[in-house]
């Protein structure tokens, strides 16, 4: 089910090939079928988007019905299981109560001279949230994406969701109001991120899309950047669990299974030096996987890229995942902390053996919106930083572009633009003159 892979540094390993090959972008083919799409969102407006969510998914909606009544909200709300309820409410504290800590504040520094520099921080104004309503509807999704932009102090939060998304999981509908969601539009698919990006007569246009979806979501998010922000081109999921005896090779098989499960592109790679414990784990993947409801999703994953790597030292397992550069990482450890010190690209660690990755799905606080797809390399969870916009303030003085502006002219002909340096020439002319 799961195959065991003895890897090295810079050895040839077609298993290590195919997870890593998960980033590929969207085929031509569904480029060209969103951009239509797209396209004709802009064009027509709500028309466009009654006539796709009558084509795409089966619902006949009026213009006037594209809106979420917020009491029908507060009703689908009010019958979502009290235990669920209470369980979005610690997780919404929680979440909260982190990514206060990430808030951002003014900078204002005195370079002497009277010179004033710094730099001033702004909420996005209109921010929108894509929340999924297949197989895939994720309430704690919906905390993480719009809590950091409610802590940045964003005034306008808008949500589109798939016409029955909130019928199907009523637990989306509390998590919408938990959240502060102003807004609640009941449209999907590429032609809500479309409307996001452009507006319509009903959907407002925002300056920022955040939120998970499926392919055609996620490509419509592709072709909309630079009309508005992006949270990030999202790819498959995955987890790396570095482990050895010290946890049990049943817990590193259930928390596999709990990446494998999400989707049939995601990941789920464990690494050690223990080549009998590798076989333990496989073993174990195999026995847990038979009990699943969503067996054939993680069926699915795990032979095209679940893998229990073997390796020689501890160095070549922090190759391996600084390769992998993973969204999730668990380090099972003895000395978790110490080997956690040594990873550079990760998306989020999880440390010890008692750290799942799910406690960070749901309830820890930290942002489950990470980097995948190996883009760890360069990419951050997202936090309340994705939802402001960082002014520089610069004020100079005579004093101070008199000393100076002779380095600002020589640069600015250096580069050949005259007018930069006559922009500069001029003051200090008119300073010679009143001296």
């Amino acid at each position: 089910m799961i195959p065991v892979v003895p890897w090295r540094p810079g050895a040839p390993c077609p298993r290590l090939d195919a997870a890593l090959a998960r980033a590929d972008g969207p085929a031509p083919e569904v480029v060209a079928r969103v951009a239509a799409i797209v396209e004709r969102v802009r064009r027509e407006g709500d028309a466009a988007l009654v006539a796709l969510t009558r084509e795409l998914d089966g619902v006949d909606l009026a213009p006037g019905d594209l809106r979420v009544a917020p009491a029908r909200l507060e009703a689908l709300a009010a019958g979502v299981d009290p235990a669920v309820r209470a369980a979005l409410e610690l997780a919404a504290a929680n979440v909260r109560r982190f990514h206060e800590h990430q808030r951002e504040r003014d900078l204002v520094v005195d370079d002497g001279d009277g010179v004033r520099l710094g730099q001033k921080v702004t909420p996005i104004g209109r921010v929108g949230l894509y929340v999924p309503g297949g197989t895939a509807a994720y309430p704690s999704s919906v905390l993480m994406n719009a809590l950091p932009a409610r802590v940045a102090g964003v005034p306008r939060l808008v949500a589109v969701t798939p016409p029955r998304a909130l019928e199907r999981t009523p637990a989306l509908a509390a998590a919408l109001l938990l959240a502060g969601v102003d807004e609640v539009y009941a449209v999907g698919g590429a032609q809500a991120v479309a409307a996001l990006a452009h507006g319509t007569e009903t959907v407002p246009r925002v300056d920022k899309i955040v939120g998970p979806g499926n392919l055609w979501v996620a490509t419509a998010k592709r072709l909309v950047f630079g009309q508005v922000g992006i949270d990030s081109f999202a790819g498959p999921s995955e987890v790396v669990v570095w482990f050895d005896d010290s946890v049990d090779p049943a817990w590193v098989a259930a928390d596999l299974l709990a990446q494998a499960e999400h989707d049939p592109e995601a990941a789920a790679i464990a690494v050690t030096r223990d080549a009998a414990l590798a076989a333990e784990v496989a073993a174990e993947v195999a026995r847990q996987v038979a009990r699943l409801p969503r067996r054939e999703v993680a069926e699915a994953s795990l032979r095209a890229f679940g893998a229990v790597f073997v390796v020689e030292t501890d160095d070549d397992a922090l190759a391996l995942v600084e390769r992998l550069a993973p969204e999730h990482l668990e380090v099972a450890l003895r000395d978790a902390e110490a080997a956690a010190a040594r990873v550079t690209c990760a998306g989020a660690i999880f440390l010890g053996a008692w750290s799942p990755e799910a406690v960070g799905d749901y309830l820890a606080g930290p942002n489950h919106v990470l980097p995948t797809a190996g883009t760890a390399r360069f990419a951050s969870a997202l936090g309340v930083y994705d939802f402001v916009r960082r002014t520089s303030l610069i004020r100079y003085t005579p004093a101070r572009l008199a000393r100076t502006g002779a380095a600002v002219t020589a640069l600015a002909r250096a580069e050949g633009l005259e007018a930069h340096a006559r922009s500069v020439d001029v003051r200090l002319a008119s300073r010679s003159e009143t001296a």
